[in-house]
């Protein structure tokens, strides 16, 4: 075996410690998740539900024009939420660490979502509350009898085949995805859950703008007929877990006194960063307990 030279094993060694230092399991899963969401979206067909021409439940009128489109959801939900991210780390001076943790959080967050929606909508396949204008059922096709995909005389295409994604509701799983990460950021920036926010109602509302904005756009598809309440419902708790998971995954509870910083790097100690990002309430307390307990037997001697 031909021996390794040393400048090999020093740039190994080198390239080991920046992978260790580094996010780059974050990056590559980031890149898997694209690759299956593409795959999901281009070559997999929702599988197409049986249903009664009679069904009062998908016979709402198809909406042409969406109070929230898909590009408004990703405008609302990505790039909003996005931009206050960026604009709050840059006027409070965040440390490097902190930008890159707050942004790969987010996106992973958004992402995971649309793939375990996506993949949830194509397997279920079931019929949206406007299915039968989209279908436009063949005349003569009977009543109270199941018939399937076959009895459609609308072109094929997105409009028609869509029909059949109703559960959950993307929009809503994408909102909660997105503004719901920012409201529980926001909650960590400003420290609505522990002894530092000092009950500050105004920050508190701060933090629920984006919830109630998400909650509006998740209302919108029940008034646009694309979905009903239980499509919604599911929609917005899939997307407020995975925000929650990949909050939590990057940041610690919001109740900890140090819930605005970051847990540190992959291969980064805690004490390398000059602070205890881990500590809770109590402990942070009784710390203080201490060093108080410390000055005054220092001022008596």
């Amino acid at each position: 075996m031909a021996p390794v030279s040393p400048r090999s094993a020093g740039l190994s060694s080198t390239l080991a410690v920046v992978l260790h230092r580094a996010h780059a399991p974050e990056y590559v899963g980031i890149g898997v998740l694209l690759t299956l969401y593409l795959t999901v979206v281009v070559h997999l067909q929702p599988f197409h539900r049986m249903f009664y021409i009679n069904n009062l439940a998908i016979s709402f009128p198809h909406a042409e024009v969406e109070h929230v489109s898909v590009f408004m959801n990703f405008v609302w939900a990505l790039y909003i939420p996005l931009g206050v991210l960026i604009v709050f780390n840059l006027v409070a001076r965040s440390s490097p660490q902190k930008h890159e943790a707050t942004y790969l959080a987010f996106i992973i967050s958004v992402l995971v979502n649309i793939v375990i929606t996506d993949i949830i909508k194509n397997a279920v396949g079931r019929p949206r509350p406007d299915l039968l204008d989209r279908c436009k059922p063949a005349e003569g096709t009977p009543r109270d009898t199941l018939v399937g995909f076959d009895v459609c005389t609308a072109a094929p295409g997105h409009t028609l085949t869509d029909g059949w994604r109703s559960f959950p509701s993307g929009h809503s799983s994408f909102a909660f995805s997105g503004l719901g990460f920012l409201a529980l950021w926001l909650a960590g920036q400003l420290h609505i859950f522990n002894a530092r926010g000092r009950r500050n109602l105004g920050k508190a509302v701060v933090c629920l703008v984006p919830v109630m904005g998400a909650l509006l756009i998740a209302i919108s598809r029940c008034e646009d007929y694309r979905h009903d309440v239980y499509d919604v419902t599911v929609g917005s708790l899939i997307g407020a877990t995975v925000a929650y998971w990949s909050y939590r995954r990057h940041f610690p509870e919001l109740s900890f006194i140090d819930c605005d910083e970051p847990y540190p790097a992959p291969g980064e100690s805690i004490l390398t960063r000059g602070e205890f990002t881990r500590l809770g309430d109590e402990e942070a307390l009784t710390r203080g307990q201490t060093n108080v307990s410390i000055e005054l037997g220092a001022t008596r001697s």
